[in-house]
């Protein structure tokens, strides 16, 4: 099986400049004295005091500013990162985590817009190990993939990043090798701009989400592909049989429970981890620990979200507190004013608030499964606390995640359900997705799709009747509460996008898998077996995504940004990870504007490693051809 961590060439590690790996020891970590070294490499293996795994940024007194020596000041000169291997403490029970400098999550590093990124990174492990800068334009030898664009670092070595920061806003770094993200491998970075920001605020806090477990990730992995729903605590009984019966009538529910058994899903299978073996982290604090942010009554509270999970979606409110969403995926947006919006895992949100009482309220991180909850406390002062909401009911999914929204009961149209053997798409991807002409204008929502001859194999277990798009869909088990939820029909960039015209091809891809195997792929072909992806460089695509599975999948481009075509013209959005619902048909258009071959793959980690990956390589063409044209010559 193919893993993202395998053990880099020879011929890698050999490389010079600002590239360069080379063994290191402590004396080499300019800017870290002995003591901090061995600190941060965890070597001793103790259970260490909570505040001394949690960074200073989150802590109580500390605001996450360029002042603050818990913050790593990009701009001030390198930034040393030693990742090694320490015991924490979560919830009364210790277990070994991967951790940056000593804590989980890792340090905040802040840079301005138009410094110079300069990173050493040093690995404490007895593995491999590597830093990906999520959703940071940058050149492609310094994205930190290994075995697409990076050897990876090895044990006892240290690795320089070094790029240009050309952007601002919310983000994050996380590793890139194997499951080592589960295991406490993530950190914040924010980017400061140069001029000012277009909502001022008072004050700002950062909130990373995250989830635990003390379950060895590759065990964790190893029990999914035995029995997919070893987690999903949620299963129909054969009481629900006989209500449902009762209800809808036992023709319906039998086609019902058919139909499902087609799709080899079952309607409770929301999340493949659960709280069973997760708990949920607000800045590396258990839901009992009260992480608390401080604010005066009446400021302008920024709080910048990151969902650094492996495996969960969150359902984020601040009950009494209306929040105003100014920026996404680190890019401005038009405010928008919500009471609740779904964080899928690997996406930005930044919130502004206005506390007007001098009394707390709480963070409520609720998981898209209902299974547990992070949460935290923003108060005028320490100690304070506020009602913390009890977990809403287990939701199922739905008619619409198997593209069946509007057609009556299962099996009453002519296509009679779905399944592998009869519904599938009509088009020839050949391993690398359809390509279309007619194309529409730029910022049109994708229309809704019929699908015909299932071309993917026996790997796919089931596609959708219907594609469509679910661009104002809030999610399942959102929307029936009479607050308003956030849509990414809701999103329009601040300023017009300037070079707005259409796209010169399409590239159709179909998010495929079968939940029996646990087995997920792009077109039916998992990564060990795929083409990559070839772009020309300077070509703009329109990227359209069909989910043939009933999970969601935050899909996460390396290297270029990706515009979400949600009707909002020359004004549409500008994300790095796009969430396709199941049944769902969404398009982006890519500019191919950076060389090199760059990742793209779904961002549930376990989906990522079981096959769900595919490299897009942008090549020069006309470099190319004067490459070949030499070395005919050559040869002549």
């Amino acid at each position: 099986m193919f893993r993202l961590h395998s053990q880099a060439s020879g011929d890698h590690m050999a490389q010079k400049g600002p590239y360069e790996t080379a063994p290191v020891g402590p004396a080499d970590c300019s800017g870290l004295s002995r003591r901090d070294f061995l600190r941060y490499g965890g070597a001793a293996g103790a259970v260490v005091g909570v505040e001394r795994l949690l960074p200073r940024w989150i802590l109580p007194d500390g605001l996450p500013s360029r002042r603050d020596p818990g913050v790593l000041d990009g701009s001030a000169g390198p930034v040393d990162l030693v990742i090694g291997k320490t015991e924490i403490g979560i919830g009364g029970r210790s277990g070994a985590a991967i951790t940056i400098n000593g804590t989980v999550p890792g340090p905040l590093i802040r840079f301005r817009e138009g410094d110079e990124a300069v990173l050493r990174v040093t690995n404490t492990l007895d593995e491999d190990t590597s830093i990906h800068w999520h959703g940071i334009i940058l050149p492609n030898g310094m994205d930190g993939v290994p075995q697409v664009n990076f050897p990876g670092i090895r044990p006892g070595e240290t690795f320089i990043y070094r790029y240009p920061v050309e952007q601002f806003g919310t983000y994050w770094y996380h590793s890139h090798s194997g499951l080592q993200e589960q295991l406490g491998h993530y950190a914040p970075l924010v980017i400061d701009p140069m001029g000012e920001e277009p909502e001022p605020f008072d004050r700002e806090h950062v909130v990373l989400l995250s989830d635990w477990t003390f379950e060895n990730p590759y065990r964790l992995l190893g029990k999914l592909k035995k029995h997919p729903d070893y987690y999903n605590f949620g299963k129909r009984t054969v009481f629900d049989f006989f209500r449902d019966a009762a209800q809808d009538g036992l023709g319906a529910t039998i086609q019902d429970r058919m139909a499902w058994g087609r799709m080899r899903m079952m309607p409770s299978d929301i999340s493949d981890i659960t709280a069973a073996t997760y708990t949920y982290l607000f800045n590396g604090l258990g839901p009992d620990a009260n992480w608390t942010g401080l604010f005066e009554p009446g400021e302008r509270v920024r709080i910048r979200f990151v969902n650094a999970s492996a495996a969960t979606f969150f359902d984020i409110r601040i009950p009494g507190l209306p929040m105003t969403v100014v920026q996404t995926d680190g890019q401005h947006v038009r405010p928008v004013e919500t009471d609740e919006f779904r964080l899928p895992i690997a996406k930005t949100v930044d919130v502004i608030v206005e506390p007007p009482e001098d009394r707390a309220y709480t963070i409520f991180a609720e998981s898209m499964g209902r299974g547990g909850y992070a949460r935290g406390t923003l108060a005028p002062r320490e100690g304070m606390e506020a009602a913390v909401p009890e977990l809403r009911p287990r939701h199922e999914l739905t008619m619409a995640d198997m593209g069946m929204a509007g057609h009556g009961e299962m099996g009453g149209t002519e296509h009679g359900g779905m399944g592998h053997e009869g519904m599938g798409h009509a088009a020839d991807h050949g391993g690398m997705g359809m390509e279309r002409s007619g194309l529409l204008p730029p910022g049109t929502i994708p229309e809704d799709t019929m699908h015909g001859p299932d071309e993917h194999g026996p790997g796919s277990a089931g596609v959708a009747m219907m594609a469509t798009s679910r661009l104002g869909d809030p999610g399942n088990g959102l929307g029936d509460d009479g607050w308003r939820v956030l849509t990414y029909m809701d999103l329009e960039a601040r300023e017009p996008w300037p070079d707005f015209r259409p796209p010169d091809r399409e590239i159709e891809l179909h998010l495929t898998g079968n939940m029996e195997r646990y087995w997920w792929s792009i077109d039916g072909v998992e990564f060990s077996d795929a083409e990559p992806i070839r772009l020309e460089y300077g070509e703009r695509i329109r990227l359209t995504m069909i989910n043939d599975t009933m999970m969601s999948h935050p899909m996460h481009l390396h290297g270029m940004w990706m515009y979400l075509e949600n009707g909002k013209g020359d004004r549409v959005p500008r994300i790095h990870t796009m969430e396709v619902k199941p049944a769902e048909k969404v398009s982006l258009l890519v500019d191919a504007d950076a060389l090199g071959p760059w990742a793209f793959h779904c961002h549930v980690l376990y989906h990522m490693d079981a096959g769900m990956f595919r490299v897009v390589e942008v090549s020069d063409v006309a470099t190319a051809e004067d490459a070949d044209g030499m070395d005919g010559a050559t040869h002549g």
